[in-house]
């Protein structure tokens, strides 16, 4: 049954997505193709540096060889959407040798203008588009390199088509991620052409605001997403270094959000250099970025304890990441996942303890799977998440798959002295169905790297008696686990000689088969389960990961 509020979300996305499919209807008409025609440039003011691309494409383990390419069958229909948008975004223009013969190009571009002057639905999906104007800009150089007029003319007035298109529909992308490659489209082909300045304006107007409203005030993306920090993060810089080189005023606020995206980066890089698997995050080096940023003499300041409400404990090689945030705005939910006081645990290049990745890009059951509290390496009880996610797939359609309700994160404290690091946090996401507060402490002793944690639940009124917990600390794919005689702690071999065991002296716990998805497929790992009822009190549990003697 739906609420008054529900009711009014419901009807609303009826209203919008009519709107959408009329409006997709409107854009293959030949009034509108009509429209998007404006004058065409004379000519490149400039032609922007190709290697500003590096950062999107994996140029060094891939090359492509374009002699070998037919343009005629180049443009078939592909065998999935993905594949169609990695082609149809040209970012892999970027990855061919730069010594090839620039007709077969120029032929390529030609036969994709006659095929596709006209709307079609992937291919001028806002993120493609944007896409294949910023690599067709920054590759431009070699595009044009001995052009006949023709097709110059042809290039350039088709810049100018999907640029106009960008522009009259940018006011309806409300998905800030995507929204910066529109901005960075428009932004740019107001540098490159004289004759339409005033998109730069218009780009640089947008930008500000998308800063403004889509960032902490540390520069860390509202969503909570590291994913949506380094996308962003890179058409920031993308923006930056054309205005640079057009030798245009660069705003103030674009080099003070670009330091504080760099020093959130920094911050929550993690020993095996990747970013923690926290709200949306897949798994991936960051190591090239990384180097990418200094070639090009960015600064990185030193690393803070805090980053986008992912508190930080460092000792030596050994990393703890600590969620300690509340859900993001219903608007920046679209990725986010419900483990609040989850962590993910690093010695060393080797991971630990781990969430278990983002399944949008495996399946929609995946994505479900992934978003629950019991896929993180936090507690639950009675097996329930703590936030509930929008169901309704016509809802969905209209605003993204967001969360329907919020709860607080408070008393959260961090010490660092000269034996241990705490980090410590409540959250009251159970409280209204349950009854009771979670609070969660970890603590890394400085000597020997010991690790101690513990959950309190602390009741508050109308407990009910049939309260279960479980804690869950997923292991990492490849990490084994083994219960001792005993039956109260877990070895953990990690490598052939190198082990960790995992106490909890009074409390049961077992291990469990669990999946991972950081890695955008199906992996299977080990979890241990600490496991338990609340009895109608006040209850702690204790655990803690040391060195194996």
């Amino acid at each position: 049954m739906f609420s008054l509020k529900g009711l009014y979300f419901y009807f609303l996305a009826i209203k919008i997505t009519t709107a959408k499919f009329l409006q997709k209807i409107y854009f293959t008409t030949n009034f509108y193709n009509s429209s998007l025609k404006s004058r065409v440039p004379k000519q490149f003011y400039f032609y922007p540096n190709p290697f500003l691309l590096s950062s999107f494409s994996n140029y060094k383990n891939f090359s492509l060889k374009i002699e070998n390419i037919d343009p005629e069958t180049l443009w078939v229909q592909q065998s999935s959407k993905k594949d169609e948008k990695n082609l149809h975004d040209y970012f892999w223009l970027n990855l061919i040798d730069r010594k090839n013969n620039t007709l077969v190009i120029q032929k390529i571009i030609s036969i994709w203008i006659n095929k596709n002057s006209k709307y079609k639905k992937i291919i001028w999906d806002n993120t493609v588009l944007s896409r294949r104007i910023i690599s067709w800009i920054l590759n431009a150089e070699i595009i044009l390199k001995n052009a006949d007029n023709v097709f110059k003319n042809d290039f350039l007035l088709s810049i100018i088509k999907q640029i106009n298109h960008l522009k009259k529909n940018i006011k309806f992308q409300n998905n800030y991620s995507k929204k910066i490659e529109m901005i960075s489209a428009i932004l740019l082909s107001g540098l490159v052409f004289k004759e339409y300045s005033e998109n730069f304006d218009l780009g640089l107007k947008e930008l500000e605001i998308l800063i403004e409203n889509s960032f902490d005030k540390e520069g860390f993306p509202i969503s909570r997403n590291p994913s949506d920090l380094i996308g962003i993060s890179k058409y920031l810089i993308l923006i930056k270094e054309c205005i640079k080189d057009a030798q245009n005023y660069i705003p103030d606020y674009l080099d003070i959000i670009i330091e504080k995206n760099l020093t959130c980066l920094v911050s929550i890089k993690t020993s095996n250099s990747e970013t923690p698997l926290f709200n949306g995050n897949t798994e991936g080096k960051i190591d090239d970025y990384i180097n990418y940023i200094k070639s090009l003499d960015y600064k990185l300041n030193k690393a803070k304890n805090l980053s986008g409400n992912i508190q930080i404990l460092k000792n030596k090689k050994h990393n703890i990441f600590f969620d300690v945030g509340e859900p993001p705005k219903k608007n920046f939910s679209d990725s986010y996942q419900s483990g609040p006081l989850s962590f993910e645990y690093f010695v060393n290049e080797n991971k630990i303890i781990t969430n278990c990745g983002f399944g949008s890009q495996i399946s929609k059951k995946a994505e479900l799977l992934s978003r629950l509290t019991s896929a993180q390496s936090t507690l639950c009880l009675n097996d329930t998440s703590v936030t509930k996610f929008e169901r309704n797939k016509l809802i969905n359609k209209a605003f993204g798959t967001s969360i329907k309700n919020k709860f607080r994160v408070f008393d959260v404290h961090y010490i660092d002295d000269k034996s241990s690091i705490v980090a410590t946090a409540s959250h009251n996401a159970y409280e209204k169905d349950f009854g009771y507060i979670h609070k969660r402490s970890i603590k890394i002793l400085k000597d020997n790297n010991d690790l101690s944690g513990s959950d309190l639940l602390i009741k508050k009124e109308n407990v009910p008696s049939d309260v279960n917990y479980s804690i869950r600390f997923h292991l990492y794919p490849g990490i084994s686990a083994v219960k001792t005689i005993g039956g109260n702690s877990i070895v953990l071999q990690i490598e052939k000689n190198k082990s960790l065991v995992f106490f909890s002296p009074e409390e049961k716990i077992t291990i469990e088969k669990s999946i991972f998805l950081g890695r955008n497929k199906i992996l299977n790992n080990f979890c241990i389960t600490i496991y338990g009822k609340a009895n109608n009190e006040n209850k702690t549990i204790n655990w803690q990961i040391k060195k194996n003697n």
